[in-house]
């Protein structure tokens, strides 16, 4: 991992920090796009829970709103603990089967830092979503 991808995954742990909420905001995301901006989101949660809404999905939003689709060079998701655990660390944790496909319809060559034992590492998109479903031809 870079120091940028350090950079990144402390963006993300510094997002959910501020906004952290037990059972409603517990996952921060990042991304850097290719153009070098740092993007954050948070989760939303609901009551409805397909109302819900991905940390992932909320940066490459505030992305595309902010000033276009410039890309996702890479992208990173970090979870906070819940008061009673045991283990208060902001941790990575990798993107669900949804935000797999949204960061790869938005980049395909999008890198993710995931988790991996003690220290996180990069994987591409398509690693973690191999066989990608897509409409008509690429």
């Amino acid at each position: 991992m870079t120091e940028k991808d350090k950079e990144l995954i402390a963006a993300a742990s510094e997002a959910i920090k501020k906004r952290y909420r037990n059972d409603w905001q517990e996952v921060g995301a990042a991304m850097r796009t290719r153009d070098g901006r740092i993007i954050t989101g948070v989760n939303i949660d609901a009551y409805l829970g397909r109302m819900a809404v991905c940390a992932e999905a909320i940066a490459i939003g505030r992305s595309i709103t902010e000033s276009g689709d410039n890309g996702i060079d890479t992208i990173v998701a970090v979870r906070h603990p819940r008061p009673h655990e045991e283990d208060q660390n902001i941790k990575v944790v990798s993107p669900c089967g949804s935000c797999r496909e949204l960061i790869h319809d938005y980049d395909p060559k999008a890198r993710v830092i995931v988790p991996d034992g003690p220290e996180p590492s990069i994987m591409s998109i398509a690693e973690l979503l191999p066989n990608k479903y897509w409409r008509g031809k690429k």
